[in-house]
């Protein structure tokens, strides 16, 4: 470790806590050389302690990504994570020049140990409180070992099922998506991200991923900034009003300029216009990918590039610790860009409290599963079970047949390959999970139906259809791996996966009931499906306590009462469908889409729309009622909607307002969700849902690309989804 007498005599006045941030920056940055400047722009993956040691020392390094490699997730039992972390913490802070500490990264992206819903599927809970929990659990069980910042939420807005990154994502519409993050960063951060039990969060990839061309990963994105505002870049500011620390560059261009050099979208918008006063973090070597995108000679030319446009962190590329000094002092970077880098760095760090509590704040305590994080588990898996059909089939009887034996009246039958497999279903992202640890549906299946469950194993053969036949109700488990969701597993197909089809017809043949649960990271093409189960379950990855949510649901111990986060395209020929639809000249009706549509030999509208699910009752819906049919600018109006539980079980509805704006500067979309509410009804009753509308959440980014509020006609509209809709008409007016 390094230990010259400028280490031992120099005052470290940037200590004192009880100063303002601001002012602890200004003292540190006023003794930082050039040098040491420059190594607080430098990420790397993973580190030695003992390799680097000197590099650390010296002030090279300021952060470890720490996501990847021998040094991972399930090691910390035997020491080595939190070890390498506090053994490397220690030549930063005690052995450098300035005690800097390092701050170590790592995707946490829907619980540490304890594993919840993918993303995707924390959207189908439409319920921002889910969200947050599952944050705050995921950060108290991450800073164990050492973690102090997650690259997490994702809010990537995108109508294309074959990127795999649509796993990751909280849906497809702006508010949706901002809300969930909004709260996710607040589980992450708390009110105060210093606390012990803290992580900082990062939104990303900022912007207009989720438009990589073809659905493929890493590639570029043709949008103009109109539908950047309208569209994507809302959710990144639900992020940042909700006070994420940083924020990640996308690796995508847009519209031939890369993100990591776009110095108009990074410092113009995001910091200018949004006061977004955190760090910008490249992606995995984004900043040296200018390379290969054709816009830099080299990685000297691409570091000029990024921090030009205000990439604060080089995120394991290289580019700014061996440039930036020389960029410097040559002239051709103003040394202004590397201290404004510098002291968001910094900000960072001093907001996380890590000059106070450099090292793993509980080293070697547990952070297993705990029957308090299994509850929050347990409850947003089952929030995000989608029941899109049910032909009287679902929920199962839970009481044993005539005869109380299997072959018997109650009998039935757990088939598919995801019957014992815990790691296929922590889903996409998860690091440090076990997938030992997760209930599986056959686990918690066989502790509620006994004898009366068959399980076969999935394999189309004669001894599957067998016991198919033998049993009064077959439960097959359809769908995608984990591991074919995610970062680069993009598809060309968004059917299921070879095989599976088969065997459902086979089993459906058979002619008794049939139950289909379908484990994926993306909206699939489910039309056969629909058409042979009787009863269909969209479950997404829902985590560690995936068998007990499933089995709760299959046996009406709770009710179904997730939504479609994403709309479900006819086919993979119908991509992109979405409610990001816009009006064209000639518009396809649905009441008419038989007749007149965009393909010869398919309709064109989704047979499951955004926001679709069914429970175990029936809900009727009366038409919106509005205190007033005049919408001041600056002021609000009423809507009141009628929500009727006409069956006789209980159930959570969610129910969703859209808008549209029939006459406006540029196109808006066809419909447009604004709100939701979660409201419980018992049997019989009838509640009185209301919203408060005002003339702000029909804004928008007009020609010349500000933001305006049209007078005129909106129509609002309530129902279940965006396809059974009754709307109310309103006239905004300006009369200041």
């Amino acid at each position: 470790m390094t230990d010259t007498t400028a280490t031992r005599t120099l005052e470290r006045t940037w200590l004192d806590a009880t100063l303002p941030v601001e002012e602890r920056i200004d003292l540190l940055m006023a003794q930082m050389t050039l040098a040491e400047k420059v190594g607080q722009t430098h990420q790397v993956a993973n580190i030695d302690p003992d390799a680097d040691a000197d590099e650390i020392a010296a002030g090279r390094i300021s952060s470890s990504l720490y996501a990847s490699g021998p040094t991972g997730g399930n090691e910390r039992d035997e020491g080595v994570l939190v070890g390498n972390i506090d053994a490397a913490q220690r030549h930063a802070v005690e052995g450098s020049r300035l005690g800097i500490p390092l701050l170590f990264g790592r995707d946490v992206i829907h619980g540490h140990r304890t594993v919840c819903p993918i993303p995707l599927g924390i959207a189908a809970s439409f319920d921002p409180d889910v969200a947050e929990e599952i944050g705050e659990i995921a950060a108290r069980e991450a800073v164990v070992d050492g973690v102090a910042w997650t690259f997490a939420p994702m809010v990537d807005i995108s109508e294309e099922p074959r990127w795999g990154r649509v796993a990751e994502s909280l849906g497809e519409t702006p508010v949706l998506s901002g809300r969930l993050a909004a709260g996710l960063v607040r589980g992450f951060q708390g009110d105060d991200p210093s606390e012990p039990e803290r992580l900082a969060a990062c939104a990303k990839h900022f912007a207009g991923y989720g438009l990589s061309a073809g659905g493929r990963d890493y590639d570029t994105v043709s949008v103009g900034e109109n539908t950047l505002r309208n569209l994507h870049l809302r959710p990144f500011k639900w992020a940042v009003d909700a006070g994420v620390t940083t924020v990640m560059a996308a690796f995508n261009d847009v519209d031939g300029t890369p993100m990591h050099a776009h110095e108009h979208l990074l410092r113009d918008v995001l910091r200018g216009e949004w006061g977004f006063d955190g760090m910008v973090v490249a992606d995995w070597n984004g900043i040296g990918q200018l390379v290969n995108a054709g816009v830099a000679a080299d990685l000297r030319e691409a570091a000029v590039l990024a921090i030009r446009a205000g990439v604060d962190l080089d995120m394991c590329g290289g580019a700014y610790l061996a440039h930036l000094e020389e960029l410097v002092e040559s002239g051709e970077v103003e040394l202004a860009l590397v201290d404004d880098a510098v002291r968001r760095v910094l900000r960072l760090k001093f907001r996380l409290g890590l000059f106070e509590r450099p090292y793993a704040a509980q080293p070697g305590a547990p952070n297993a599963p705990t029957p308090e994080t299994r509850e929050v588990a347990l409850r947003s898996g089952q929030a995000a079970h989608v029941l899109v059909k049910n032909d009287g089939v679902l929920p199962l009887d839970a009481s044993a047949g005539s005869s109380g034996s299997a072959g018997s009246a109650g009998s039935v039958l757990l088939s598919g390959a995801f019957v014992d497999d815990g790691d296929a279903l922590l889903g996409t992202w998860v690091l440090d999970g076990r997938g030992e640890e997760v209930v599986t549906p056959g686990a918690a299946l066989r502790e509620r139906l006994g004898d009366r469950l068959t399980v076969a194993d999935g394999r189309f053969s004669d001894v599957t259809l067998m016991q198919a036949r033998a049993a009064e109700t077959s439960v097959l488990l359809l769908g995608e791996h984990r591991s074919r969701s995610g970062e680069a597993q993009s598809v060309v197909d968004i059917g299921l996966p070879p095989g599976q089809i088969e065997v459902l017809r086979a089993v459906a043949a058979l002619g008794k009931p049939l139950v289909a649960v379908v484990y994926t990271g993306r909206p699939l093409d489910l039309s056969e499906v629909l058409d042979l189960a009787d009863a269909v379950l969209v479950v997404w990855h829902p985590g560690s306590e995936a068998g007990n949510a499933l089995a709760s649901v299959l046996l009406g111990e709770v009710e179904p009462h997730g939504r479609l986060p994403m709309t479900f395209p006819l086919s993979t020929g119908h991509i992109p469908t979405s409610t990001h639809q816009r009006p064209t000249g000639r518009l396809i009706r649905a009441d008419v889409d038989h007749k007149e549509g965009r393909y010869i030999d398919a309709l064109t509208y989704p047979r499951l729309p955004f926001g679709f699910g069914l429970s175990y009752t029936s809900v009727e819906y009366g038409a919106p009622v509005v205190s007033s049919s005049t919408l001041p600018v600056g002021g609000s109006v009423t809507l009141t909607v009628t929500v009727t539980n006409t069956g006789d079980r209980p159930c959570r509805e969610v129910v969703q307002l859209y808008f549209r704006d029939p006459v406006a500067e540029v196109t808006r979309p066809l419909v447009e969700l604004t709100d939701w509410a979660l409201v419980d009804l018992e049997p019989g009753q009838a509640r009185e849902v209301t919203f408060d509308v005002d003339a702000e959440q029909t804004a928008y980014a007009g020609r010349d690309l500000t933001t305006r509020v049209d007078e005129g006609e909106i129509v609002l509209l309530t129902g279940p989804d965006a396809a059974r809709l009754q709307s109310v008409s309103i006239q905004v007016r300006n009369d200041s």
